[in-house]
């Protein structure tokens, strides 16, 4: 089963991420796809500001993975594109258990080291301000969360 959200602002798209959050559980994996300016970093800054992390989120590209302290568990945010020609696991997989959140941006580039049981959200642009998150829950926890908050 998939989801379709249509985001006609900014807010909304906050919005969207601050009820996901709301649901959040330890080693939940978030895999964001879309275009370049889609609203992918911007998804992350608002589950990092509802997890309580008042540091400034910025795309880790040249970084590949930057962690972050929340008030209730740690977020792991991650940018893999600068890995689309990488076909190994650099320990990315370890973070997956480490009772943490992890948010990948452009996660199809590792399609093949994603944990099975994830939260896919793929954001197409519509217009200058609207969006579509189009969302598939992998896994009985994901899909209890989408139940409740979409």
């Amino acid at each position: 089963m998939q989801y379709k959200i249509t985001s006609y602002s900014e807010d909304e798209t906050i919005e969207l991420a601050q009820n996901i959050e709301s649901e959040k559980f330890p080693n939940m994996v978030i895999c964001l796809e879309g275009d370049l300016g889609s609203g992918k970093t911007m998804f992350a800054k608002a589950f990092a500001a509802a997890l309580g992390i008042t540091d400034n989120i910025t795309s880790p590209t040249f970084t590949i993975i930057k962690e972050y302290e929340g008030a209730e568990m740690k977020l792991f945010h991650m940018d893999v594109y600068r890995l689309s020609d990488i076909k190994q696991d650099i320990g990315i997989t370890e973070y997956f258990n480490k009772k943490g959140v992890c948010i990948i941006e452009w996660a199809d580039l590792i399609e093949d080291i994603l944990p099975k049981n994830r939260l896919d959200i793929r954001i197409k642009i519509k217009d200058e301000y609207t969006r579509q998150f189009i969302i598939k829950p992998h896994g009985s926890k994901y899909e209890d969360l989408c139940e409740r908050v979409l």
